[in-house]
């Protein structure tokens, strides 16, 4: 009879092939990755007298869980649902096929059966299901699907595996263990306990050890018991703080186990969860032009908000914000549908009379809120729902929220296209192609200097304007200088060559657009093509050998008109020709000089 012990211990070293040859040998399907085959042998061969199927998974103890846990060589820690999702995942599913991005490819029905399976709840529409099971993907996400390396490496002595046999209690007796043992018992699991949780812990997880202590047998609903519990965990909560505080002076290298987060990565994502709001504002404007399915969107999306102060390096972050995305999408859609159909009850359509009511009071207090946050449409948004609150609307029900943001949307659009008809939008968008023009040409201060101008264009503005007020309705020579040296004094390098036309140009097109001058004062651009003297030279010299190739020739015999007649039908082709082509080349000298 072979010991399951050294059997154990062989299944962990194994490779693939001899895998393969194991489960021949037993009978069993060979079929699936190495890791896949490994938790099939071990649990027929090792724990064929427990039953782990999805029903007997959820009967199982939490004891027991962590012994299962640690013969198939996973991760035990972990709360009594997670260790049964975990259990459940290693023995009937594949680590590097059953991932977050490969949930699409599912069907509804599927990811219920799976919701079901996982302790999940089962409400909702597909994306709203698999949303929940990547977040269990997520978080246990190294936790099974692969043995530890520890337990490949050869061992000295037998593991000790456990039996599903329980004593049943008996009515009679009022404790199965003695004092002594149950004080031991709650001492150890308390250590465990505070171990497992290094940051602290809530209310809700310190219920659950309680919870499981009982299920165990212990009884913590009794004083002596109970302040043991108590006194244990506080004891324990003052040791880890006095770690915290004082460090100690050998400094060890904490390898971070998967599923577990250190307190940076911990604050990241309270913060995350802190500006919930200012993600989803963001998200919403995402989702208006892409979805969550365009992966290189999402990820560009995500990196983009590490400009707003999240740390987005962090892969806890990145997929908090993609499930928060994802969930986002899922509300939108569900706003977009609410926003064509009938009140589902009588809740909703209260809701619905009283955002009608308010509609008008939103749309005049939505100008404010724009002006107050212009530029930056996701606090705008943010402050709107603040609005919204604040009349009592139900932003919880679809079809108000969706009104809404659809309100929001809707003047937002209007406003862009009042702008594009505003003549000082107009006026500076002119002043602006003006401006950029070319400027990639140009060196990187004088880049620098323009975009400056781009930004403060208003003060511009008002710049031309006193000074043309103050000359009374002239821009000549005096006032011109007056425009560059008033920029220079205020740190523009606008005296250049490239760079004093184009200013002066603008400040003309201010002034004729605002009346002081007329256009044909404007100051105009000089050609884009710089030519040397020597360029010149050589241009006046051409024109002047073309216009005298155009002179007639004098001739010192006349011919009879016959010889002219035949000479002119001879060379008629000839001639013609080569007055095109001298045209032709005149038209290229006009159109170099024009530039």
């Amino acid at each position: 009879m072979v010991d399951k012990g050294e059997l154990l211990s062989e299944l962990y070293q194994a490779r693939f092939d001899g895998l393969k040859e194991i489960a021949i040998a037993y009978n069993l399907p060979k079929s699936g990755s190495v890791e896949t085959l490994r938790a099939r042998l071990i649990q027929h061969l090792i724990l064929e007298e427990w039953d782990l199927s999805p029903d007997g998974i959820r009967n199982l103890m939490n004891n027991e869980l962590g012994e299962l846990l640690g013969v198939f060589g996973i991760k035990k820690s972990g709360s009594l649902r997670a260790r049964r999702q975990r259990l459940y995942l290693h023995l009937n599913h594949d680590a590097k096929r059953l991932l977050p991005e490969s949930l699409d490819a599912m069907t509804r029905d599927e990811l219920h059966a799976l919701c079901k399976i996982l302790e999940l709840p089962l409400s909702g529409a597909k994306q709203a299901l698999l949303v929940r099971v990547a977040g269990v993907l997520a978080s246990q996400d190294g936790g099974w699907g692969k043995v530890k390396k520890s337990l490949r490496r050869p061992r000295a002595k037998s593991t000790t595996l456990p039996s599903p046999v329980r004593s049943v209690p008996t009515p009679s007796v009022e404790s199965v263990l003695p004092a002594p043992l149950e004080h031991e018992a709650v001492i150890e699991a308390v250590e465990s306990f505070v171990s497992e949780h290094p940051e602290g812990w809530t209310f809700e997880e310190e219920t659950e050890l309680r919870t499981e202590l009982a299920q165990e047998g212990i009884p913590v609903s009794k004083a002596p018991i109970a302040s043991a519990l108590d006194e244990a965990l506080r004891n324990g909560g003052a040791e880890q703080r006095s770690k915290e505080e004082t460090p100690s002076m050998i400094q060890v290298a904490v390898i971070e186990e998967p599923g577990e987060h250190s307190l940076e990565v911990e604050a990241a994502l309270l913060e995350v969860k802190a500006r919930l709001a200012e993600v989803e504002a963001a998200g919403r404007d995402f989702l208006a032009v892409s979805t969550t399915s365009e992966s290189a969107d999402m990820d560009a999306f995500i990196a983009s908000l590490e400009g707003h102060g999240f740390a987005t390096e962090i892969k806890a972050v990145q997929d908090s914000i993609r499930t928060t995305l994802m969930d986002l999408e899922f509300r939108s859609q569900a706003e977009k549908n609410a926003m064509h159909t009938m009140p589902n009850s009588w809740r909703e359509r209260e809701a619905l009379r009283l955002f009608e009511n308010t509609r008008e009071g939103l749309r005049g207090q939505l100008d404010d809120t724009l002006a107050a946050h212009q530029g930056d449409l996701v606090k705008a948004r943010m402050a709107f729902e603040e609005v919204g609150q604040s009349m009592n609307l139900d932003l919880s029900i679809p079809s108000v929220s969706g009104r809404l943001h659809a309100l929001f949307d809707l003047h937002v659009d209007i406003n862009q296209a009042q702008a594009l008809q505003d003549p000082a939008i107009a006026r500076r968008n002119r002043i602006l192609r003006i401006l950029q023009h070319g400027a990639v040409h140009l060196s990187q201060t004088e880049r620098s200097t323009i975009d400056r101008l781009e930004r403060n264009i208003s003060a511009f503005e008002e710049l031309v304007e006193t000074i043309l007020e103050s000359s009374e309705g002239t821009f000549t020579e005096p006032q011109q200088v007056l425009v560059i040296r008033f920029l220079e004094s205020r740190g523009y390098e606008v005296n250049t060559v490239d760079l004093r036309p184009r200013v002066l140009a603008c400040a003309g097109i201010i002034g004729a657009e605002l009346g002081f001058i007329s256009p044909s004062e404007i100051p105009r651009i000089a050609p884009g093509i710089m030519i040397s003297d020597t360029q010149v030279d050589a241009i006046v010299s051409e024109l002047k050998a073309l216009a005298a190739a155009f002179k007639p020739v004098d001739e010192a015999t006349v011919e009879e008109p016959e010889m002219v007649v035949a000479a002119s039908v001879a060379d008629a082709s000839d001639r013609l020709k080569s007055a095109r082509s001298k045209i032709d080349h005149i038209d290229d000298l006009l159109a170099r000089l024009r530039g």
